[in-house]
């Protein structure tokens, strides 16, 4: 695939800025050290091969080596795994196959859970410092707006519906109703009864 190397490269650079980027991250990285770990993307002809080292992680198209762990997806699939408690999901769900040492991935999840991401750390080296922190303030405003909206959109149906339920009698207006429709049925009965004993006359 002739932008595999683009592809490749990207990937190196995002991960290396996300993961590896950050001293409080050191621990938490120490178990990927010398593993490699081949994922597998139905989109992609050639699988990206990911080299854990000390410094970085090399992100390769082709490795002559069996790797530590295989694992089989999509791309669709990836960003999921920002949330561990999902990995084991998505393995039962049949969206991510795991061949291999499973503690390679269970590892990369962990460091993907714990990194701060920030989109004008990563942007910043394409389009500059201050376009990618406008960017990033933007994308950061949008998904607080659209929080906004789900609160309020949440805060509108609950008050629909308790509206809705001040309009329905309650359980004691219910039984008082029956009580009344009864006395009322009972004195309907008797009425009846004196008309008739009274046509009898």
């Amino acid at each position: 695939m002739p932008f595999m190397p683009l592809v490749t490269a990207a990937v190196e650079t995002f991960v290396n800025r996300m993961l590896w980027r950050d001293d409080a991250l050191k621990a938490a990285r120490q178990p990927l050290k010398g593993k490699i770990l081949r994922i597998e993307l139905k989109e992609l002809d050639s699988p990206l091969i990911l080299a854990f080292s000390d410094k970085q992680i090399d992100v390769l198209s082709q490795w002559e080596d069996s790797a530590d762990c295989t694992v089989a997806t999509r791309i669709a699939v990836l960003p999921q795994l920002r949330d561990r408690q999902r990995l084991t999901a998505l393995i039962k769900q049949g969206d991510l196959e795991v061949h291999g040492d499973i503690q390679v991935v269970q590892h990369l999840v962990s460091l993907i859970h714990l990194a701060d991401f920030d989109p004008a750390e990563l942007l910043a080296p394409w389009i500059g410092d201050i376009p990618a922190e406008g960017v990033s303030q933007f994308l950061r405003g949008g998904a607080r707006f659209l929080k906004k909206r789900a609160e309020h959109s949440q805060r509108y149906l609950a008050d629909a519906m308790t509206e809705e339920w001040r309009l329905a009698p309650g359980r004691l207006e219910t039984v008082w109703f029956i009580d009344e429709v009864s006395a009322i049925a009972d004195e309907v009965e008797s009425l009846e009864k004196r008309m008739a004993r009274l046509e009898g006359k």
